[in-house]
């Protein structure tokens, strides 16, 4: 990275501006475009032909690739009424016993090497959030092209550890994590071998509140860790992926449902196809309206340069006569000199006699008058 690429925006001494890693082939960061995940979550319902069906509409929709989650209920929790294990107030699933949701939500792992074939067949990439240690060796026998941490699971430096040293890039989502949270999971990452990371800003409310976002901390967050930052998106529109984009998220992670009345445990706070669909198209126009640094016309403002306004010769003039105010006037369009010239060319003589209409030019303007 070069001396100009870097902008010290915090105080840190730390770049602010985040590399760019491959996922598959497919680069991910700053120049590139925003890469668009489609989370499937639980919406399969606990059918193989619904999650295929997810696969199918994520392609549709125009996202860059497809993420399951892998993981056991049991592998994740206890089988357990005790009160710790029962889903407090202020989520969809209040009341409910953990293993329980678990169990409903999870993905049977059989499903996933084909539904990745699918996702492949469709110009997809697919990848996986492993919540549980023997899940990382699974994706890693299934050539997964990365890795994703949940929130949950951040501060869980094993599996932090374990798929960091897969070699594999990794996207870590840090809702709810503190600064020094994130901190040591990105150490940690480090320290067993991680070599591409990816961080998401993330709100852990299901769904989230966009006010509780604070998305400014996207370019906070690249510049404190050097790496691609972008967002995993829990609210109820997409207003707040766009508000992303617009602040530099190089990646976008939303989930997929084929309909919000099917039942299950995260449809309450997914998009449908053509919600995500929409997404998708407000994604891409963002981020070509973000552009690059430039001044002066655009190529689709050309033809308006000639509507600009100009100097022309507004009444008849003779030979030698003065120009003044009140034979030379700024006004559209473009074809005579600059406005910026009229105090130079006021009080000095015509070279012919000129029609009005005429664009002014310097070959009309002679010497001063006497």
């Amino acid at each position: 990275m070069s001396d100009a690429d870097r902008v010290d925006v915090n105080g840190t001494g730390a770049p602010a501006v985040a590399p760019v890693i491959s996922i598959g082939g497919r680069r991910v960061g700053r120049g590139e475009p925003v890469y668009i995940i489609a989370e499937l979550s639980a919406n399969h319902g606990g059918e193989y032909a619904r999650a295929a069906e997810l696969v199918e509409a994520a392609a549709t929709a125009g996202a860059d690739a497809v993420k399951l989650q892998t993981y056991t209920a049991d592998g994740l929790t206890l089988d357990s009424a005790e009160p710790p294990f029962l889903v407090g107030r202020g989520t969809p699933w209040a009341g409910r016993r953990l293993h329980e949701l678990y169990a409903e939500g999870s993905m049977p792992w059989e499903w996933q090497a084909g539904l990745k074939r699918l996702a492949e067949a469709r110009g997809l990439q697919c990848f996986s959030t492993p919540c549980q240690l023997d899940a990382v060796d699974f994706l890693l026998g299934l050539d997964v092209p990365c890795f994703k941490i949940a929130s949950f699971e951040i501060v869980d430096h094993a599996l932090v550890r374990a798929v960091a040293s897969t070699g594999r890039p990794m996207i870590m989502s840090t809702g709810m994590a503190t600064l020094e949270e994130i901190d040591e999971a990105v150490a940690a990452a480090r320290a067993a071998g991680a070599r591409e990371i990816a961080l998401l800003r993330c709100n852990s409310a299901y769904p989230a509140p966009p006010s509780e976002f604070d998305l400014r901390t996207i370019t906070h967050m690249a510049a404190t860790w050097s790496v691609p930052v972008g967002l995993s998106d829990h609210t109820l529109g997409t207003t707040v992926a766009i508000a992303a984009t617009a602040l530099g998220a190089t990646l976008i992670e939303k989930h997929l449902t084929l309909s919000r009345q099917d039942p299950s445990p995260d449809s309450e706070f997914s998009l449908e196809p053509a919600e995500f669909a929409a997404m998708v198209r407000a994604v891409r126009e963002t981020e070509a309206a973000l552009g690059g640094l430039r001044y002066g016309p655009s190529p689709a403002e050309m033809s308006s340069v000639a509507f600009r306004r100009s100097l022309f010769v507004v009444a008849s003039m003779a030979e030698d006569e003065v120009f003044t105010v009140e034979n030379v006037r700024s006004i559209r369009p473009g074809n005579g000199l600059a406005p910026k010239y009229l105090p130079m060319v006021t009080g000095r003589r015509a070279t012919r006699a000129i029609r009005p209409g005429t664009p002014l030019s310097w070959e009309l303007v002679g010497a001063l008058g006497a």
